[in-house]
């Protein structure tokens, strides 16, 4: 008899469709090197502790801020980046401990 199927995590599926989109993939690899892909003289915070302005991402990406902030909620609610609010601005860093597990967790199951 064969094994019952299991089904996927659903934070694992969760996180795969945020980063089927290439512009949320996108913001996530430039969220890795934050020092490298927005400039310091313009952060609020340090990019590294508190992570990167949504402004400075969206100026980056060159859309509205609206979608940056809709692909940034995505990546968010995936688990993926966390959001930090420093007066009226909200940063974003990823969550590199979360991004560890799913990388081990798809290891395992692919």
């Amino acid at each position: 008899m064969a094994d019952a199927a299991i089904p996927p995590d659903p934070g694992l599926v969760d996180a795969l469709r945020a980063l089927s989109n290439p512009v949320r993939l996108q913001l996530l690899q430039w969220l890795r090197e934050p020092e490298r892909h927005f400039p310091a003289r313009a952060a609020v915070a340090d990019p590294a502790e508190v992570g990167v302005c949504v402004s400075h991402i969206q100026a980056k990406a060159g859309l509205a801020q609206s979608t940056v902030s809709a692909y940034l909620a995505e990546l968010q609610r995936a688990g993926l980046v966390r959001a930090t609010r420093i007066g009226k601005w909200t940063h974003y860093k990823r969550d590199e401990e979360r991004i560890a597990a799913l990388v081990e967790e798809l290891g395992r199951t692919l």
